[in-house]
């Protein structure tokens, strides 16, 4: 027995996928992080590089991951308990620190309750197998993230018991409330919180208004549930994410330690009753190890930074630099899509310009994400900026300079009153 007939199907599926320009890039390794120094942010170099990189590709916001404070409570807890809990939860291996960061992230987010996953994706996972029955249906916004597609289709409900709402168009999510069928029990309707690689907000306000009228149709109601993965420790006016930007707060919160807290896991939030639903009946939380107890003292650590005034200040600089770099784009005529959050999305509209762009980025030193056809829509072609907290002034200066370098080199020269190629406010290389 030998896997050389399945490596083979495997290399036509693989080759395939790069045929259709969605196959992933060799990964890069990062090999040495190297700290803030003078007016610069901090540096990493990548293995068969010698160069210093900036990085705006990543999701630490906070820019905590390398923040003393967590460095030592993850070392602390480590040596108090080892380096992993050698057991799931129910089986003894809940230690004090899962109960603390528990609690610590339930009262951080405003809900009665929380229980903690692994990550994000096994939390949306685990909630959707927790709080669904035959007579459920679930109603999702389009650009949801890959977490929340992935658990509506193994919450084991028929396909006509789900409804996909237009990205942020109330009046769509109202058809998909009349259209649920009568004999459902119980609706559902989940959203980000953030969109990640647009950078703008699920308006729950608006969301909660249109769901009201259609709460008491249903035996269970009508439920609620934002995954705000990139919004929690990143924007509103103390870091609570979304709901405080919105002002109002749903029925369920997911969410990360992963981004802005700079550390590992993700969690549920919600009433005490719905989380132990979750405890009894997430496999993806029932049956696998938990978090190490040196993720948990570290996003504890990060939580409690969040709540001071050190945490106010890195999310006012936060704030700050991402209004100075979404000003420069707008200062040089390029397109991106308005919001306070930090990830900030240049609208290329173009494959080539938009690989062009992410390359000569890279070879002057700065890391980014391009998005591109048939990733996304011929016309959607984008590039996502991410700003964080360690990010400089100068720093955001030099990104600036090197667009504006970029930009007016691709810009040819031609006679007035000709077309020419070049990034319009109105969004496109016209």
């Amino acid at each position: 027995m030998t896997t050389e007939k399945l490596d083979k199907s495997l290399q036509t599926e693989l080759a395939a996928l790069a045929a259709e320009g969605r196959a992933k890039a060799p990964e890069r390794i990062i090999t040495e992080y190297i700290p803030p120094a003078n007016d610069s942010g901090p540096r990493y170099r990548l293995a068969g590089s010698s160069r210093e990189y900036i990085r705006l590709n990543s999701n630490s916001y906070l820019s905590l991951s390398t923040h003393p404070a967590l460095v030592q409570a993850a070392d602390k807890a480590t040596r108090e308990f080892g380096v992993g809990p050698g057991a799931v939860r129910f089986i003894d291996g809940t230690f004090s620190y899962h109960a603390a960061l528990e609690k610590r992230i339930a009262e951080f987010v405003g809900m009665p309750c929380a229980k903690i996953f692994n990550s994000a994706y096994t939390a949306n996972c685990g909630l959707a197998l927790s709080i669904s029955s035959p007579k459920t249906h679930w109603i999702g916004d389009q650009l949801n993230h890959n977490s929340i597609i992935r658990a509506m289709r193994i919450s084991n409900i028929p396909s006509a018991n789900k409804g996909i709402f237009k990205h942020n168009d109330m009046e769509d999510l109202k058809r998909c409330l009349d259209e649920v069928p009568p004999h459902i029990e119980r609706v559902v309707v989940i959203f980000d919180g953030i969109f990640s690689m647009r950078g703008d907000f699920a308006p729950i306000d608006a969301i909660l208004k249109v769901c009201k009228p259609y709460d008491d149709k249903f035996k269970d109601g009508v439920i609620t549930v934002v995954d705000d993965s990139h919004g929690i420790g990143a924007y509103g006016a103390t870091g609570r994410g979304t709901s405080e930007h919105t002002g109002v707060r749903p029925d369920v919160i997911v969410g990360t330690f992963g981004k802005a807290f700079g550390v590992n896991g993700g969690f549920i939030a919600a009433s005490d009753t719905i989380i132990e639903a979750v405890r009894q009946k997430a496999d993806t939380y029932i049956y696998t190890n938990p978090l190490s107890v040196a993720d948990c003292a570290a996003a504890l650590a990060a939580i409690d930074i969040c709540d001071s005034d050190q945490g106010l200040d890195l999310l006012d600089h936060l704030g700050t630099i991402t209004t100075v770099f979404r000003n420069g784009l707008r200062n040089m005529a390029l397109e991106s899509i308005d919001g306070p959050h930090p990830v900030v999305p240049l609208m290329v509209r173009d494959t080539a310009r938009t690989h062009d762009l992410v390359n000569f980025l890279y070879e002057n030193g700065v890391l980014v994400v391009g998005l591109t056809f048939p990733v996304v829509p011929k016309g959607d072609e984008t590039i996502r900026f991410q700003i964080n907290a360690c990010h400089t002034h100068a720093d955001i200066d030099y990104v600036l300079g090197l667009i504006k370098v970029f930009v007016n080199k691709v810009v040819p020269q031609v006679p007035q009153n000709v077309r020419v190629t070049r990034f319009s406010s109105a969004g496109a290389w016209a």
